[in-house]
């Protein structure tokens, strides 16, 4: 990203965001409510225009294109599409042969723990599954970039933490570059090899903070002293900005 910015008529949601994110590199992005951290993926994915530059690769993004995938906070299934049918959406959109899908979205299915659901529909799924399923359809088309917009926010706290470690474990597995996009100081922490904060209106990036704790990571990382450190400082740096839209609000 090279001087990037969103506006909406007089609203300036960000201004000149320059960050770069390397192969096989997992950037958390963390900022108060409102700074424009959704919107930020959405001019990355090429939803919606933006002035500036995004690439991958060194190609311009100026539409949704191939090598980019998103998984959405409210899972973003088609209610009238199996399982399967649901992960393998994306590579039929992609002219991809049957055989080759035929071959591919089991191997996604499994990865994500969903063996066994292939033919059930997304009202007979717990949250945390509707998620997987999510997570599997953008896996299938072997992204080379993947955006998570709060990937867990509508599962409950137990099912976050459990989809927390998967994602880690499927990531080890199959590491991919991915930008992340939390609320939870504790999950980018865990998450990330580097945490980028947002403030300001329009927001910019405040500070990049290096997350050196070694992978992989698992519920033990929570309990090292690294880790305790790094939160406080993403704390400690977000806390004046959280306070300051707290009395936005209330005057």
């Amino acid at each position: 990203m090279r001087g990037l910015r969103k506006e909406y008529g007089a609203l300036r949601v960000f201004d000149c965001v320059n960050l770069e994110v390397a192969e096989r590199e997992i950037v958390a992005l963390v900022g108060p409510s409102g700074c424009g951290k959704t919107t930020l993926l959405r001019c990355i994915d090429g939803l919606i225009p933006a002035d500036g530059e995004v690439s991958v690769d060194g190609e311009i993004v100026r539409e949704p294109r191939s090598g980019i995938a998103m998984v959405f906070q409210h899972f973003g299934l088609f209610p009238w599409k199996t399982v399967y049918d649901n992960v393998a959406y994306g590579l039929r959109m992609a002219g991809v042969d049957r055989a080759e899908i035929a071959r591919r979205v089991p191997h996604f299915i499994n990865l994500v723990g969903l063996s066994g659901f292939e033919k059930a529909y997304p009202y007979q799924l717990s949250g945390g599954m509707q998620q997987r399923c999510g997570l599997a359809r953008a896996l299938a088309v072997d992204p080379r970039v993947l955006l998570m917009d709060e990937p867990f926010a509508a599962v409950d706290a137990q099912t976050r933490e459990i989809l927390q470690f998967e994602l880690l474990r499927i990531w080890e597995r199959q590491p991919t570059t991915m930008l992340f996009v939390t609320h939870s100081i504790e999950e980018a922490v865990l998450m990330g090899d580097r945490v980028v904060v947002l403030k300001g209106r329009p927001s910019r990036i405040h500070e990049e903070i290096v997350v050196d704790l070694p992978r992989p990571r698992s519920r033990a990382t929570l309990t090292l002293p690294r880790f305790a450190e790094l939160r406080e400082r993403v704390w400690s740096t977000l806390m004046s900005e959280a306070k300051k839209a707290e009395f936005q609000i209330g005057s």
